[in-house]
C-alpha cells in the first residue's frame, strides 16, 4: 500500500517552480493523512520525550550516582537539544529541495526514524556518559528530521481553514506520548528497554505514516545550489522584515521553556522533596502525567475547534501561557504528592490549549511560501532551544534557590512560570493574526 503508491507529481504550469510555491490545498486533506500524521507525531515524541521526562534522569543516576547526576543530565540534555536545534530546520530546508522519486518529505521521515531508533538503542545499552551523549545527539538529530518533514506536510496537504483541527490532533500527540512513555518506564526496570521500546514505536509509526503519505514530488531541483550561506540561513530569519514571525518564534520559545525546559528535573524534585525511591517516583510521574494528559485531552481539541470557529489564535495562546504559569506555581509550592498531580493537571490544560493552535498560528505567519519546511524548522528551534538552555541554566538557578527559603526546585519552577507568563503577554505583539 504504501511505498508502491505513486507520489503525486506537480503538473501543468506548476512544474516550472518548486512544489512549495503552489497555492494552499483546497477541499480536504486525504482521509488517511490525519490519523497517520497523529500516530507519527505520537511515536516520535514518545521516543524523544520519554528520555527527557523520565528515563534519562535515572539512566544518568545509575551511571554516575545521585550527587553528580543533575550536572551530567544537564550536559547531556543541553548538548542533545543543540543537535535538535540544528537538524530540525536544516532537514526541513533540505526536504524542500528533495527530488527523490519517493517524494519531498518521505525520505527524511523514513531515514530519520531508522537512524533515530538505532541511536536510542545505543543510549539504552551504553555504559558511560560519553556514549549516552553521542547516542542522544544522533537520536535528537534523526528524530527531529522526522518531525521537520512530517509537519511540513501540513501546509502541503491541509487547507488553511482546517489547520486548527489538525494542529489540535498533533498537539494531543505530545501528552499522549509522555503518558505512554511513563507507563513504559513504570512497567520496565531495565535501562535498555526503557529506551528501545519507545524507539521501536517511533520507528513503526513513522514508517506507517511514510507508507500512506501521498507525498508531493519536486520534478526539478531548484536552480540555485545549496550554498554555505543557505546552510546558515536555515537557522535565521530577519525579524525586521517579518516581525509577526519573530514574535511567534519568541512566544513559542517562552511558553515551551515553561513547559518542556522545566520538566526534565521532575524525577530529582520528587526524590529529593518527598524522599521517594526510584520506583515510587516513576509511579508518581505516571499519575501526574495521566492528570496532565486528561487536561490536555480536554483543552486541545476544544481549543483547536474554537480557534477555527472564531478565526482567532492569539487569545488561546495567551490563555494557555497564563494557565501553565499557574500550574508551575502550584507545582513549586506543592506540600504533598496530591498537589503535584494537581499542578501537572493545570499545566496540561494550558499546554493542550497552546498546542491546539500553535501550528495553525505558525503556518499563517511564515515568511516565504518557497521555504515552508525551512521556516517551520526555524520555528521548531523554539521547541528545541529551551531544552538546551534550561538544563544549562539549571545549575545556576538551583544554586540561587539553595540560598532562598523556598529551596532549589521551587525556585526553578517559579522561574519557568515567569517565562511562560511573559510568552502569554508577548503573543499580542503579533499583528497579522487575530
Amino acid at each position: 500500500m504504501a511505498l508502491s503508491q505513486p507520489t503525486a507529481p506537480l503538473t501543468g504550469a506548476a512544474q516550472a517552480v518548486p512544489a512549495a510555491t503552489t497555492p494552499p490545498p483546497a477541499g480536504r486533506e486525504p482521509r488517511s493523512y490525519l490519523p497517520f500524521l497523529g500516530f507519527a507525531n505520537l511515536g516520535v515524541y514518545m521516543a524523544l520525550l520519554t528520555p527527557v521526562m523520565v528515563s534519562m534522569a535515572f539512566k544518568i543516576d545509575h551511571l554516575v550516582g545521585a550527587e553528580a547526576a543533575p550536572a551530567q543530565l544537564g550536559m547531556v540534555m543541553g548538548v542533545g537539544a543543540l543537535f535538535a536545534l540544528i537538524c530540525n530546520p536544516l532537514a526541513g530546508r533540505l526536504s524542500d529541495r528533495t527530488t527523490s522519486r519517493l517524494g519531498m518529505r518521505r525520505p527524511w521521515i523514513m531515514g530519520g526514524a531508522i537512524v533515530g531508533a538505532a541511536a536510542l538503542a545505543v543510549v539504552g545499552t551504553a555504559q558511560s556518559v560519553a556514549l549516552v551523549l553521542v547516542g542522544w545527539c544522533v537520536a535528537q538529530a534523526a528524530f527531529n528530521a522526522v518531525l521537520a518533514a512530517a509537519n511540513a506536510t501540513i501546509p502541503d496537504q491541509v487547507p488553511v481553514e482546517r489547520r486548527g483541527k489538525v494542529s489540535g490532533l498533533v498537539g494531543m500527540a505530545t501528552p499522549l506520548a509522555i503518558l505512554l512513555g511513563s507507563v513504559i518506564v513504570n512497567q520496565i526496570s531495565a535501562d535498555g528497554a526503557r529506551f528501545v521500546v519507545p524507539a521501536a514505536l517511533g520507528l513503526i509509526f513513522s514508517l506507517l505514516f511514510a507508507a500512506v503519505l501521498r507525498d508531493r514530488r519536486l520534478e526539478q531541483a531548484p536552480a540555485q545550489r545549496f550554498t554555505v550561506g543557505q546552510f546558515f540561513g536555515s537557522f535565521v530569519f530577519d525579524p525586521r522584515k517579518h516581525p509577526d514571525f519573530g514574535w511567534t518564534w519568541l512566544t513559542k520559545f517562552m511558553v515551551m521553556f515553561g513547559y518542556a525546559g522545566i520538566a526534565t528535573f521532575l524525577p530529582y524534585y520528587l526524590v529529593g522533596k518527598f524522599d521517594l525511591s526510584e520506583q515510587e517516583a516513576t509511579g508518581v510521574i505516571l499519575t501526574a502525567t495521566f492528570a496532565s494528559v486528561v487536561g490536555m485531552v480536554i483543552s486541545s481539541p476544544v481549543g483547536g475547534i474554537l480557534s477555527d470557529r472564531f478565526g482567532k489564535r492569539r487569545p488561546f495562546v495567551a490563555a494557555a501561557g497564563a494557565i501553565m504559569a499557574v500550574g508551575l506555581v502550584v507545582l513549586a509550592f506543592a506540600p504533598s504528592i496530591a498537589l503535584v498531580v494537581v499542578g501537572q493537571a493545570i499545566i496540561g490544560l494550558g499546554a493542550g490549549a497552546f498546542f491546539s493552535v500553535d501550528i495553525a498560528l505558525a503556518t499563517q505567519v511564515l515568511p516565504s511560501k518557497d521555504d515552508t519546511a525551512k521556516d517551520l524548522g526555524v520555528l521548531n528551534i523554539a521547541n528545541a532551544l529551551p531544552q538546551s538552555l534550561a538544563p544549562a541554566m539549571a545549575p545556576a538557578i538551583l544554586a540561587v534557590g539553595a540560598n532562598l527559603p523556598m529551596g532549589q526546585y521551587p525556585t526553578w519552577y517559579l522561574f519557568g512560570a515567569v517565562v511562560a507568563l511573559a510568552g502569554a503577554v508577548l503573543v499580542y505583539r503579533i499583528k497579522g493574526v487575530r
